[in-house]
């Protein structure tokens, strides 16, 4: 078994923030960065999360602690939302008093990366509560479905059934949306409330808010043409 040296971890500054190795599908960032902006809204007052895009989570359950593990996304509670008041360049887990995400996302595409093996064994023994893997377009290559997430239940993940996936230790559901704002008609992925129904993005509450206002002043136009009709002053 692979023996750790716990007092002499190296320092977020000693590791690399990155493996340099390029993603091959656009979604890998898209998609991560979504969820990422959205959270940025629905908690905008909370200071006690973490969400990281294609960044490498350092820790102790592996080969080495200066070999990652680099999920498209990731989600952590009770962590500083700025640490130290900066940016991270990784996450490492010794320097989050040991805090695993909760929830990791790997979109997977051309290149299979064992998102289905080699990594949820990882995020198992990390202690990752929730995987989601999202395969929409090689699927039935790796014969799987294209959207599935796993829940660590008794040491061992097991497959979730019903979308959008409520989540009660985070508080937000997760599934697959089509947003209305979007010329290309992507599907992509998004956080929903207990009821089922999704977060709308700024842009959406921006527009439902214009609309309103307008509709609000064409029944105003509408009283004041009627009182004038009538002979009434509208002053």
């Amino acid at each position: 078994m692979l023996q750790v040296d716990l007092k002499h971890l190296p320092t977020s500054d000693e590791l690399p923030d990155s493996d340099d190795t390029p993603v091959d599908n656009e979604d890998q960032n898209f998609l991560p960065n979504l969820l990422l902006f959205l959270l940025e809204y629905i908690w905008k007052n909370r200071d006690d999360w973490y969400f990281g895009v294609d960044m490498g989570i350092y820790h102790t359950t592996g080969v080495s602690p200066r070999v990652p593990v680099i999920p498209d996304g990731f989600l952590s509670l009770g962590v500083e939302r700025r640490k130290n008041g900066g940016s991270r360049s990784s996450y490492v887990m010794w320097e989050e008093e040991y805090t695993a995400p909760i929830l990791t996302i790997e979109v997977v595409s051309h290149s299979y990366g064992d998102e289905y093996e080699k990594k949820l064994d990882i995020y198992r023994k990390l202690g990752v509560k929730y995987y989601v893997i999202y395969n929409p377009q090689f699927w039935r290559r790796d014969g799987h479905l294209p959207f599935e997430i796993y829940k660590l239940v008794d040491g061992d993940y097991q497959l979730q059934i019903g979308e959008p996936l409520w989540m009660p230790e985070i508080g937000l559901g997760i599934g697959r949306a089509v947003l209305p704002s979007d010329r290309f008609k992507r599907e992509v992925l998004s956080w929903f409330d207990q009821k089922g129904d999704r977060y709308l993005t700024g842009e959406e509450k921006a527009d439902i808010e214009r609309y309103r206002a307008d509709a609000a002043q064409k029944q105003v136009d509408l009283l004041l043409a009627k009182l004038r009709s009538l002979g009434i002053d509208d002053e």
